[in-house]
């Protein structure tokens, strides 16, 4: 080999390392600007994806032999990623208040009518917000992420929300 073969080696070999070097910086740097929008985005269908999720939640059936009256959302949202996914995640404190279905197992339960505290779970997939009526009851959403961080780490807001 010639000179210029030489050359033309360690310069695709530098490349190569820029590249390298640069790869984790210009990926994170891509990650937190998709962030960035889709937190703006739940904002934007924040009303939406709430209604969404109520009447998701309210027709599936869970709890059993409970229909969910009411559900009132906290203002503040946290934002989670999934660990192994990378999925981003919005969780909501939420109050959630149900009545006993006529005939069934909870009708002369006193309970019934205590409000609950919970977390709705909004996911972040293929570029959309989905709110499928899941929920975390008896867990606010910095604890969900502590619970759950195995699975979940907890994701800055946006600057200046």
């Amino acid at each position: 080999m010639n000179l210029s073969w030489w050359i033309a080696l360690g310069v695709a070999l530098a490349g190569l390392a820029a590249v390298a070097l640069m790869w984790r910086p210009i990926w994170s740097l891509a990650r937190r600007r998709r962030t960035r929008r889709a937190q703006e985005e739940f904002r934007l269908r924040r009303e939406w994806l709430e209604a969404e999720f109520f009447k998701r939640a309210s027709t599936s059936g869970k709890p059993r032999h409970l229909r969910w009256r009411d559900c009132q959302f906290a203002d503040e949202v946290h934002y989670a990623r999934h660990r192994r996914t990378g999925e981003l995640c919005a969780l909501v404190a939420v109050t959630v208040s149900f009545e006993a279905v006529e005939g069934g197992l909870m009708e002369d339960v006193e309970a019934v009518s205590d409000l609950r505290a919970a977390t709705a779970v909004f996911r972040h997939h293929a570029g959309q917000w989905t709110a499928e009526g899941r929920v975390m009851f008896n867990l606010d959403p910095p604890r969900a992420i502590e619970f759950y961080h195995d699975e979940l780490e907890m994701v800055l807001p946006p600057a200046g929300g």
